[in-house]
């Protein structure tokens, strides 16, 4: 709990963290606003900052939201007393920015992952957060999410015998002018999707890459002038394990990964999607078992896990440095793609991993009706 803003005491709104949304595009619309609802235990929305008059104005009405702010107000909005938190879903180049003022201000945050463009960034905001005595947690939805939990614990079970090699392929069409194919604004298939498929080598593996490998290839489409249009990874962990994936911003819509072992294999297909059902189909001795696991709201779950941090003094799980692990490894494959050679990954040891102990089950949400947005494939 933040020390330095006593007006800002979780303690005074009824033992509830009280939240602004930074950012009203399409991930805060479809999926965080509404997640409040199924949040409202330990969390509650009380401010909304955007500098579209008209996503504030609709947004405000619909949730009951009295504190409003543009971007410019920011500071006003972390000063006001009415936020113990904040939950920033802005462009990837603006994350160290907005959560460096959140934590000198004595405000939490949550903050959407990628963490940052870059490894200092990420360092900076880490070192914000620890100064300040604030928590700072990024959003990796599914270390909550009963799918992907069970995978890990399968996985690390023996159920396929030894496992020796993960496959995933994590590919979506993207509209030209979408903020994802713009460099300025950390762009790019990895930072975007790929580290979907990063993090979830790592926790399947419960390990860390030692050396990786990366190779881009682009159509001549206009919408891919500035960032690749689809990467292909190869990485390498302890114990001779290899993790591979491709991703892209410019195929058709598939999200899944396969965990091969010594004795069988695991298949969870779709592996990624909030917004759906998701699937295990495990195979043992040439039999395979099918399980679906229903939608869930895997925001509301994230929510509900940090506010209990905060008003628990606890470490959040996926914290500062499971953010920077993740960019410490997409800036790596970069560099390898750039370079065409394999780049060796110094020592960095994450020694906690999501577990079955984090997961939060919770009824999902109906599509809302979007203000002035569209996901990234230009659907309204």
């Amino acid at each position: 709990m933040a020390k330095s803003k006593d007006k800002a005491s979780p303690a005074k709104s009824k033992r509830k963290v009280r939240y602004a949304v930074v950012g009203l595009g399409h991930i805060a619309q479809v999926a965080m606003l509404p997640a409040f609802a199924h949040a409202r235990k330990n969390s509650e929305l009380t401010a909304l900052v955007s500098n579209d008059p008209i996503k504030l104005k609709k947004l405000s009405k619909k949730y009951g939201v009295a504190n409003i702010y543009s971007y410019e107000q920011y500071d006003a909005c972390l000063k006001s007393g009415e936020v113990d938190a904040v939950y920033i879903a802005l462009p990837n180049h603006l994350h160290r920015e907005y959560t460096v003022a959140a934590a000198r201000a004595g405000v939490h945050v949550l903050c959407e992952k990628p963490m940052a463009v870059t490894e200092k960034e990420c360092e900076q905001m880490i070192r914000a957060a620890e100064e300040n005595n604030v928590k700072l947690m990024l959003a990796y939805r599914l270390h909550f999410e009963e799918t992907n939990l069970k995978a890990s614990e399968i996985v690390n079970s023996g159920k396929i015998g030894e496992p020796r090699l993960f496959n995933s392929v994590f590919t979506q069409q993207v509209v030209d002018g979408d903020i994802r194919l713009q460099d300025a604004t950390g762009g790019g298939t990895l930072y975007d999707i790929g580290i979907y498929c990063i993090n979830a080598a790592r926790y399947l593996f419960r390990a860390e890459p030692v050396e990786v490998f990366a190779t881009s290839a682009t159509t001549d489409e206009k919408r891919f002038a500035e960032v690749e249009e689809m990467m292909s990874v190869v990485m390498r962990f302890p114990k001779e394990r290899l993790a591979t994936f491709t991703c892209s911003f410019g195929a058709s819509s598939t999200r899944s990964y396969r965990v091969v072992g010594t004795k069988g294999d695991l298949l969870v297909d779709p592996a990624y999607d909030y917004a759906s059902e998701l699937k295990h189909y495990l195979t043992v001795d040439g039999k395979t078992k099918e399980r679906v696991f229903p939608q869930r709201d895997q925001f509301a779950a994230q929510l509900t896990h940090f506010s209990d941090c905060v008003l628990n003094d606890r470490q959040p799980g996926p914290a500062g440095e499971e953010g920077l692990t993740d960019i410490r490894i997409i800036r790596a494959l970069y560099r390898s793609a750039e370079t065409g050679k394999p780049v060796k990954l110094g020592e960095f040891e994450r020694r906690r991993r999501p577990t079955m102990t984090q997961e939060i089950h919770l009824p999902p949400v109906d599509k809302p009706e979007l203000v002035n947005t569209e996901s990234p494939s230009g659907e309204k």
